[in-house]
């Protein structure tokens, strides 16, 4: 499990490159606010982390991929409603953080990271 659990961080930091990446280059370039940037920044995150969890971090995965998909979607909304939560609070409440987002993201999705992964594990690649 630690070898799982160290494989889904890296596809975790990777994911998060893309969902910064795209946030940075809405907020930073296209002038969009945080929330509305998070909106379009979570999709590509999503599948990039999906793809690489089934070749790499969760590699006996039995089930079709399109079921396989829904379930992990799911519970990645449900840790991206946290990861939000955490996110926004932390916009919110410090207001130098309205202006340097890729920190409250980072916030959020350290707090997400431990439920997505057991969720995950358990509930969608069979762990």
């Amino acid at each position: 499990m630690g070898r799982e659990l160290a494989r889904f961080a890296v596809v975790g930091a990777i994911g998060f490159s893309v969902d910064a990446g795209v946030l940075h280059l809405l907020v930073a370039d296209a002038g969009w606010s945080p929330f509305a940037a998070r909106a379009l920044s979570f999709p590509p995150a999503l599948t990039s982390t999906f793809l690489l969890n089934r070749a790499w971090t969760f590699r006996s995965l039995r089930i079709p991929i399109a079921q396989a998909y829904g379930a992990y979607t799911v519970i990645q909304v449900i840790g991206a409603l946290v990861n939000l939560a955490v996110f926004s609070l932390c916009v919110l409440l410090v207001p130098l953080l309205y202006d340097w987002p890729l920190i409250a993201l980072a916030i959020g999705a350290g707090v997400a990271l431990l439920f997505n992964f057991s969720a995950s594990r358990r509930l969608v690649f069979g762990g």
